[in-house]
């Protein structure tokens, strides 16, 4: 609550208070956005008439403050001529309420933003977790449909080995909760390497590195997240009482990105690089990472490699693949 009026802080602390809200109060419009960068609260209560900055700069330089400017704005103040009204609404004000003030109206408006604002939050929240950020914000702006092409990413594939006859010995909710433990120790892996995780089919785990954002190191940080999966299986299977292996397959190159969809979208990769990826994986060895030449090209420089020579490859004839073993002596992982 913002208010050079020590009474009605005290009124309004205690209405607030007595229906459970936590409150701190500011005097001015700078002891205000000095608490706000302290405490960033849910919701803030602002007078506009105060000595020194007003509640309408106030409000303006919470808006320019990137930190601030999702906070919910009410103004409660004396000043109730239409331009005034307007005025706030244009400074991103979510409500304008007029002094005097009914209790219980403040308090309905107070609940109502909170609500909105949790909802908000929570949508927000939901869409993160099915697209990249940088994507997200760009669906948001409704321009057009979303496809890029990027020159240079890494991707990554990741099969459970015979998991179709796991899954027809096991009950659903067992089996779900294998899978969700497990992608979700992989999910914390790929957050670790700044990796974007792309989906899961079944029991197969994709992720891309250099998409959406480009990277240098996009094939070296997939590579030290493919070898860390393989471990983490293993603590997995420590933990668990499993036998789960996995088949890793990594290729590098040029793919297309985009968003697919309308009301179930997705954010999804195409392309030779992808196929090829794919085709590493189904064609690789259990607890094993098979990359292409091109991605051993690639990691030459940091990693070993054991020779696996020439494997059939779907719609690609033979080719001549290789299997990841770690990073050379002296070559350590780059802090994240």
């Amino acid at each position: 609550m913002v208010d050079d009026t020590p009474p009605n802080l005290q009124m309004l602390s205690s209405t607030l208070r007595d229906e459970g809200y936590q409150v701190s109060v500011a005097t001015s419009g700078r002891q205000a956005l000095e608490l706000v960068g302290r405490l960033r609260p849910d919701l803030i209560l602002l007078d506009v008439m105060m000595p020194e900055m007003d509640g309408f700069e106030t409000c303006r330089r919470l808006k320019a403050s990137h930190a601030a400017n999702d906070i919910p704005v009410i103004f409660l103040t004396a000043r109730t001529e239409t331009a005034d009204i307007i005025q706030g609404f244009e400074l991103g004000a979510v409500d304008y309420v007029a002094k005097p003030f009914n209790a219980h109206e403040l308090l309905a408006r107070v609940n109502t933003h909170l609500t909105i604002d949790r909802l908000h939050r929570e949508n927000e929240r939901l869409l993160l977790s099915i697209l990249p950020a940088s994507i997200a914000a760009r669906l948001k702006t409704g321009k057009g449909s979303i496809a890029d092409h990027f020159p240079e990413a890494s991707v990554l594939f990741a099969d459970i080995v015979d998991f179709t006859a796991l899954s027809g010995a096991m009950s659903p909710q067992p089996l779900v909760s294998l899978l969700d433990d497990l992608f979700t120790r992989f999910d914390e892996l790929a957050c670790h390497h700044k990796v974007e995780k792309i989906k899961t089919i079944g029991d197969c785990y994709m992720a891309v590195c250099g998409v959406p954002e480009q990277r240098a190191d996009h094939a070296t940080a997939l590579a030290d997240m493919a070898l860390e999966m393989i471990d983490t299986l293993k603590n997995f299977n420590e933990v668990r009482g499993s036998a789960l292996r996995v088949r890793i397959g990594l290729n590098t190159g040029p793919v297309v990105a985009g968003v697919i969809g309308r009301s179930k979208f997705i954010y999804d990769l195409w392309g030779d690089t992808v196929n090829t990826a794919s085709r590493m994986e189904a064609t690789g060895l259990p607890n094993r990472v098979q990359v292409t030449g091109q991605m051993k090209q690639t990691l030459a420089a940091q990693f070993d490699f054991e020779e696996r020579g020439e494997v059939e490859v779907k719609g690609k004839g033979r080719l001549h693949t290789w299997l990841l073993v770690g990073r050379k002596s002296g070559s350590s992982t780059p802090p994240t």
